[in-house]
Parts: structure tokens; C-alpha cells; sequence
């Protein structure tokens, strides 16, 4: 016996209609002026919170107003590219929708939608929670090429993951076009797997443990904003006292991105003793690029396993710790911070761990054996630190612009101790500089005590010792201040 849906029954004799046209926009944030649609207000100036549905677009594209005196339907005039598979989805799905919008000469602008729950209709995955996400990520993406803030924190989609088989397919329906190519067919592929029960359990659900780590990173453009050079030093005083040629070096390296928009062909190579500074450095970079950082710290990597991640074929597999860094970023632009760069080769392992960075720097693409899909690196940028250059293979010293790193001279660890270290430790802990005095001989005697060590954070040990040590006397001596002089700082750093 057939049974008849009467809603939205299509006119046999008039084929739908598509009201809007389309218009292409790469705002990052929805507002009256560059709203994500507009809607026609000539009949009726709709109110700056209206209620409604999206038609399932089967006669022609509008959204329903719910109204004291019943629907009234207003047809849509413009809509964003990158929402058009968003509103077909709402409309498709019945759900139930509370508009944010202005009334403009060109109609009714929309520039926030939320999910009501209300009229038992289907519901989002995770509820408005899903909605804003998408929207969040589909405002951070860019138009496709083809056709196809004074309310509540609560709105915020930051904190939603794609966990669910459920969310990353209402992900890929809504916003699959925002992804890359490749990773768009991927996705199907294993979303394929994740719902089929002619494989076992197992390979379920490693194929949604992988959909949902690749569906929550955020896939950017090779597009950079250019960085403002006196900024960029500003930042690196911060960081690194002296060392003009090393900044001027560091700043020289990077500034090719102010024309090209693209990150520099090299990344950065910084060598020098320990304790140098060479990580704030890296540090401070990522700060200029306005960039998410992660480490790899070389010396604990002893199999290349660790960084490829292992095959899905094991029970026990997982992503290896450069797609764990994709995914704790949330993003695909960030920089790669390789410490101890010239432990690299020294796998005890299957392989060499050095043979898995290459493919990493060399920007064309970087494959998890777990995941099985190859990830654009274009926003990969890399900063290595390490002591030796001549541990280093001559395959990873040509990713690198080369910044050799000198050692303080006693009279920059003088300055550095007396004007940054120990008052940078006094203010962390709560005193006054007046209650811890150091002589000139007590702070020859500071530097003569590590003159046979490199790099600062020996020095910055002791300034924690003293500071520690005077606030210790001002608390049990109930003495005002405390002044070291060479004999008291031989005596209490006894490494002299």
C-alpha cells in the first residue's frame, strides 16, 4: 500500500525554484554588514530574533517565520557559497532554527543561526553545540571554487570534537567540500569502513579513531599574513639579550613570507652550546608567525615507529607523534620545533628516525602509517635545535637556514643575571629587589662560579638559589633585606 509524505509535495507542473544566487566570501566572522545570507523583508520587516525552519528546497529556497498568526515563508535572495550545503541539510533534516539578522535595504541579513528544540523535528548531533561548530568552521575555511557578537558564550563551537559516526558524517555532508581532495575521498573511504559490519570490529574502530582525528584538524590554506618587522624584533628582545646578528639573521630568514604569503623554503637550523636560549627562540618565531607550536624531542626517539605512527593491522596500533601533533594543534599550519636535532640518527630501532623527518621538510607531503593519507605540509614550518652540526646528516643540514648560536661572554652573563634573571625570579616569587642586594663582587663571584659552564640556565638556577635563600632570612631573621657579597655566594653556591 504507497504511502504519500504530503510535505513539501513538488508541483508537477512547475519545477523548483532557486531563489538565491550566490556570492563568494572569505570572512572569517558573520555580521550585518557581511551577513551568510539575506532574505526578502518586502512583505514584512522581520524581527532581529526570528524563529522558523528552512524549506527542504523542493518548490523554492525560503525559510518559514513562525508568527503569532501562523508561517509566513520569505524567500532567500543571497547566500554565502560555503552555506549553501549547510541550509540544504537544515532544510532537508526539519531543523527547527532561531535567526540572528538585520533589516537592510538589500533585505533581511542573517548572521547567526542557532539550533531551538522545539516542533520534534531531527536533531543535530550534540545539538547546537554540531551547528555552531560547523559554522565556526565552514566561516574559517575559504569559498569553494565551484557552486554548489553580543549573545551568549555558550554559542561558541570551540570546544565541540567529531567523535561520533554520526557528527563527522553530518561534518562531511555540510562541510566536506572544505576539505582537501584527497583527504575528502579518504574520509569517505573510512567512513565506509566505520559503518560496514563485513569487517571486524577492530578495523571499525580504528577507522573512526582515525576519521575523527583527521575530521577535528582544521585543513588551512598555504596563505600567511605578512609579519611586521619591528614587531618581530620586539619579540626576539624579549627572548634573547644581545646576539644582533642572530636576530638580524633569524628576522632576514622569515621576512620572505611578506611577499610571497608562503612560509620561507628553508626552516631554521639554530646550533649552539646548552642553555644558549636556542628553545625561547624557537619559542619567540612561532610567536612572530602567529603560529601553534609542538615539540619532537629527538633523544627520546629510538624507532621511526615513533614518529609513522604503526599499521592498522595490529589491535595495539596508533598514530605516530607527528600526527599526534596535527591533532593536539587542531590546525595543519604550525611550527615543528625538532629539539636535539643531532640525535636524529641514532635509532636503536628498525630504521633511522632522521629518513622520516626528511619527508616531513621537505613540504610535499607527510603519510602516518595509521592514518593511510597523505598530509599537506605546505604550513609545516620547522625550527631544529641542536649542539653538534657534525652529528648532523648533510640530507637534513640542506632543509635548513644554518644560525649558529655563540656562547655569553662574562660580561653579557653579568648583564643578563643582574637585569633579567634574578629579578624576573624575585618578582615570580613576591619580593621587592630592595630585599635582595647583590654586591659587584657578589655577582663577579655568581660568573666566576660558572665560567666553565655555557649558556645561561646554570645562571638562572643561582638567581632562584639566592633569591630563595634571602627570602629564607627575611622569614626566620625577620630581617629587612639581605646583601650578598662574594664570600656569601661562594658559600652558598658552593660550586666555586
Amino acid at each position: 500500500m504507497p504511502v504519500f509524505d504530503f510535505n513539501n509535495t513538488p508541483d508537477d507542473k512547475k519545477a523548483a525554484e532557486c531563489t538565491y544566487t550566490i556570492f563568494y566570501s572569505g570572512e572569517g566572522e558573520a555580521t550585518p554588514e557581511k551577513p551568510m545570507m539575506v532574505l526578502d523583508n518586502q512583505m514584512k520587516k522581520w524581527e532581529h530574533h526570528s524563529l522558523g525552519m528552512f524549506t527542504n528546497p523542493v518548490k523554492r529556497t525560503a525559510f518559514e517565520f513562525q508568527q503569532e498568526t501562523g508561517t509566513v515563508s520569505a524567500d532567500i535572495l543571497k547566500i554565502d557559497a560555503r552555506f549553501v550545503s549547510l541550509l540544504k541539510w537544515l532544510g532537508e533534516n526539519h531543523i527547527n532554527v532561531r535567526l540572528s539578522g538585520e533589516n537592510t535595504e538589500e533585505g533581511y541579513a542573517v548572521y547567526k543561526i542557532r539550533e531551538i528544540a522545539f516542533g520534534g523535528g531531527t536533531k543535530l548531533s550534540a545539538e547546537d553545540g554540531f551547528l555552531q561548530f560547523m559554522i565556526e568552521r565552514l566561516l574559517a575555511s575559504n569559498a569553494p571554487e565551484e557552486e554548489i557578537e553580543d549573545e551568549d558564550q555558550e554559542e561558541t563551537g570551540d570546544s565541540m570534537k567529531l567523535t561520533s559516526i554520526q557528527s563527522i558524517t553530518d561534518f562531511m555532508n555540510c562541510a566536506g567540500r572544505t576539505l582537501p581532495d584527497n583527504i575528502r575521498l579518504w574520509a569517505r573511504r573510512n567512513l565506509a569502513v566505520a559503518r560496514s559490519h563485513e569487517v571486524s570490529p577492530e578495523e571499525r574502530r580504528h577507522a573512526q579513531r582515525a576519521l575523527s582525528m583527521m575530521m577535528n584538524i582544521q585543513w588551512k590554506s598555504n596563505y600567511f599574513e605578512a609579519i611586521d618587522p619591528v614587531e618581530a624584533r620586539r619579540i626576539l628582545d624579549e627572548e634573547l639579550y644581545g646576539m644582533e646578528r642572530v636576530k638580524q639573521r633569524i628576522i632576514e630568514t622569515i621576512i620572505q613570507i611578506n611577499r610571497t604569503h608562503t612560509l620561507p623554503a628553508y626552516g631554521l637550523l639554530l646550533i649552539g652550546p646548552a642553555g644558549t636560549g636556542k628553545s625561547q627562540i624557537a619559542y619567540a618565531v612561532a610567536r612572530i608567525l602567529k603560529l601553534p607550536w609542538t615539540t619532537l624531542d629527538m633523544s627520546s626517539i629510538n624507532d621511526p615507529e615513533q614518529l609513522t605512527g604503526s599499521s592498522r593491522i595490529y589491535a595495539n596500533a596508533k598514530p605516530g607523534i607527528i600526527m599526534d601533533a596535527f591533532s593536539m594543534a587542531g590546525e595543519s599550519n604550525l611550527v615543528f620545533i625538532i629539539n636535539e636535532l643531532d640525535k636524529a640518527a641514532s635509532g636503536k630501532g628498525n630504521g633511522n628516525p632522521a629518513d622520516v623527518l626528511l619527508t616531513l621538510l621537505d613540504n610535499l607531503g607527510f603519510t602516518d602509517n595509521y592514518i593511510e593519507c597523505m598530509i599537506p605540509t605546505v604550513g609545516v614550518y620547522p625550527i631544529a635545535t641542536a649542539n653538534d652540526k657534525n652529528q648532523i646528516s648533510a640530507p637534513l643540514m640542506s632543509r635548513f637556514a644554518v644560525i649558529e648560536i655563540p656562547d655569553y661572554t662574562p660580561e653579557e652573563k653579568k648583564i643578563i643575571f643582574s637585569r633579567y634573571a634574578l629579578p624576573k625570579v624575585l618578582k615570580r616569587i613576591g619580593m621587592k629587589e630592595k630585599e635582595c642586594i647583590l654586591t659587584p663582587e657578589g655577582l663577579d663571584a655568581v660568573i666566576s662560579c660558572h665560567e666553565n659552564t655555557s649558556g645561561i640556565r646554570d645562571l638562572e638556577q643561582a638567581a632562584e638559589h639566592i633569591a630563595a635563600n634571602a627570602l629564607y632570612q627575611i622569614e626566620v631573621n625577620h630581617v629587612s633585606s639581605v646583601t650578598f657579597d662574594a664570600e656569601m655566594v661562594r658559600e652558598l653556591l658552593l660550586s666555586c
